[in-house]
């Protein structure tokens, strides 16, 4: 895990768990993301606040998958979610699982660290692709949020 704040850390806890419950059941339910996410504070240790956050985020995304993988198929324009790589599929869900659940954290803040999780843990052309999917996905529900208002 990084030197970062307990945000980033959660954030990076939670894509630990969504890979590795990726691997075991592609499906991602809920338990599965709690029991790799056993694992993943079995082998970093946390402060509490951020093993709760890292938890919220996994059982969030697994919770709302089918919402959130339909979001990222919308926004990501020729490619099917489970095509996407590994890394990529998960700081997606974790990144839309905030902007669809979470209006209280500011889409540019949620970006910019989906971002940075992709550049360190992703491929070569991860961030700028995340970036791509995440502004889509941003807009579409800031702009739904203004109609509502």
């Amino acid at each position: 895990m990084g030197t970062h704040g307990p945000r980033r850390m959660a954030r990076e806890a939670a894509l630990q768990v969504l890979f590795a419950a990726d691997h075991v059941h592609p499906e991602l339910e809920v338990e599965a993301a709690r029991s790799a996410f056993e694992e993943v504070c079995e082998e970093f240790k946390l402060p509490r606040r951020t093993h709760v956050r890292a938890l919220e985020l996994a059982v969030g995304v697994a919770r709302n998958r089918k919402d959130i993988d339909l979001a990222i198929g919308r926004a990501s324009e020729n490619w099917k979610v489970e095509r996407l790589a590994a890394v990529d599929r998960a700081v997606l869900r974790i990144a839309t699982y905030e902007l669809l659940h979470e209006p209280e954290t500011p889409p540019e803040v949620v970006i910019d660290e989906a971002v940075e999780i992709a550049r360190r843990f992703g491929g070569e052309r991860s961030p700028a692709f995340v970036n791509g999917v995440l502004d889509v996905i941003a807009r579409q529900v800031h702009g739904a949020r203004e109609s509502r208002a």
